[in-house]
């Protein structure tokens, strides 16, 4: 939990569901990147408002926004909890999800890294998600949802994971962080907090 004395009231803090295709960032300078979507044209953020985290431009969720560079480590230092639900390719079995819990050897800058052990469980009962972009048609093969929950944050980490056990993500939506879900926001939704937890 993220003590109250560390949620100072001239700092900003923001929950927003980011729509897929939007950099988790407000500018950035080069070619290729010119063109694509940032997160100011969500909202007017104040100046120095950083994410905590990041989710790639292919996947959607929630993401936590603040002005307070101390609040945003602690967060990352603490090793708070995400829960991402991956729409994957197949049918995915026990057999597979079991190796995601126990961790799996995935590679990060180059190297190999094994994820921690995670909790990871077959989602019968999907939450009321906002439409997302047609991932394809259904007589190209059945798909799957999980929910995995994880306290790190590798770049792509949950795609790399689903990816070597055989079922490569489709859509990730991040659900969760910490205390914070998506349950009643929409694409493109800017919530201002006074603090993120308890």
């Amino acid at each position: 939990m993220i003590e109250k004395s560390l949620e100072i009231s001239q700092f900003h803090h923001f929950v927003i569901y980011k729509p897929y295709g939007y950099l988790s960032q407000f500018i950035s300078n080069t070619n290729e990147q010119r063109k694509k979507k940032f997160l100011g044209e969500l909202y007017d953020f104040p100046k120095g408002t950083m994410s905590i985290g990041r989710l790639d431009e292919h996947s959607e969720g929630l993401l936590l926004l603040t002005t307070n560079g101390k609040v945003s480590r602690l967060i990352n230092g603490r090793k708070v909890e995400k829960e991402y639900y991956a729409q994957v390719d197949g049918l995915i079995d026990e057999e597979a999800l079991e190796k995601l819990r126990k961790g799996v050897s995935i590679n990060v800058k180059g190297a190999a890294y094994l994820t921690n052990s995670c909790k990871v469980e077959m989602v019968k009962d999907l939450p009321d998600l906002p439409e997302g972009r047609k991932i394809r048609d259904e007589r190209h093969g059945p798909t799957s949802w999980i929910s995995i929950t994880i306290k790190e944050g590798k770049y792509r980490q949950v795609r790399k994971m689903t990816a070597v056990v055989g079922f490569p993500t489709l859509r990730l939506v991040r659900f969760r962080v910490g205390t914070h879900n998506i349950l009643g926001m929409v694409k493109g939704q800017v919530i201002k907090v006074d603090q993120f937890f308890e």
